[in-house]
């Protein structure tokens, strides 16, 4: 059995103000390309994981990860015995503001409900996915949504007008700390997420963590520059607190030949070509 990890984008993102508890208030609308890492899982005896692919190497300790976590999670819920073995295709640079980590957890608890056929509870998964991380409920449905509070609370929209709109996502190849970036948040509250049709709330939206990323990794203002630079771009914008930025456009060919150009201007960045869910 496998899942796909959907790489997760946030079209716009407003720091609405910092919480007593340390945590921020955000308004984010979420979108999902229909790419990303790939869970692979078999029944096993215990719970354990195997990561590959290219970015495997930059995964921390085994314990720490967020599929194991989910896992064990989902295990205790339902008070079963089952394990299962678990390989990770690990496919997104980790630390680059697209959820990978985030997405790998709902895809582990989406194919372990497979695996252990289990009754698929939306309540009850988004529950576990809430104690996991506030991007997981979002990338558990991996759907167009409005996010608000710590971004796990969810609204869904329709996605009709942006599924299957071609995307590019370029990463400089820099890890960047989430709690870097927010701590680097000037505490302006520039407002809310504007109403209307999602394309529309996107384009007159902003991700005010853009400048605090641009600081800690200045590469990210080449990426964007050479993005806002390609022809057909509907909107260019950093994904989450970065470094990896996205570019959305009219055209399959367009996306393809901004694609092509950021490879031969910059071969050691991490690109990936796909288009919205």
């Amino acid at each position: 059995m496998e899942e796909i990890a959907y790489a997760k984008i946030n079209l716009a993102l407003h720091v609405r103000a910092r919480e007593p508890d340390g945590y921020h208030r955000i308004e984010t609308l979420f979108a999902f390309a229909e790419d990303g890492d790939r869970l692979g899982a078999e029944a096993g005896d215990a719970i354990t994981l195997q990561a590959t692919g290219p970015f495997a190497a930059q995964l921390g300790g085994s314990d720490d990860n967020l599929v194991l976590k989910a896992a064990r999670a989902l295990q205790s819920r339902y008070g079963i015995s089952s394990g299962a073995a678990l390989i990770l295709d690990k496919r997104l640079p980790v630390a680059s503001g697209i959820g990978g980590g985030s997405a790998d957890a709902a895809a582990a608890l989406r194919l372990l409900v497979r695996l252990w056929d289990l009754p698929a509870e939306e309540d009850v998964l988004l529950d576990i996915a809430g104690t996991l991380g506030a991007d997981v409920p979002a990338c558990l449905r991996s759907e167009l949504a409005t996010g608000s509070g710590r971004g796990d609370r969810l609204t869904q929209e329709d996605g009709t007008q942006l599924s299957g709109l071609p995307l590019l996502l370029v990463n400089p190849g820099v890890p960047l700390s989430t709690a870097t970036v927010f701590a680097g948040w000037d505490r302006t509250d520039r407002g809310a997420l504007a109403e209307g049709p999602p394309l529309h709330r996107a384009l007159r939206g902003r991700n005010d963590l853009e400048a605090p990323a641009r600081a800690a990794v200045p590469e990210i203002d080449h990426v964007l520059a050479l993005l806002a630079s390609c022809d057909g771009v509907l909107l260019s914008r950093l994904s989450g607190s970065g470094a990896t930025c996205f570019a959305l456009f009219e055209k399959l060919e367009q996306r393809d030949a901004a694609w092509a150009r950021v490879a031969a201007a910059r071969p050691h960045w991490w690109q990936l070509p796909s288009r919205l869910r």
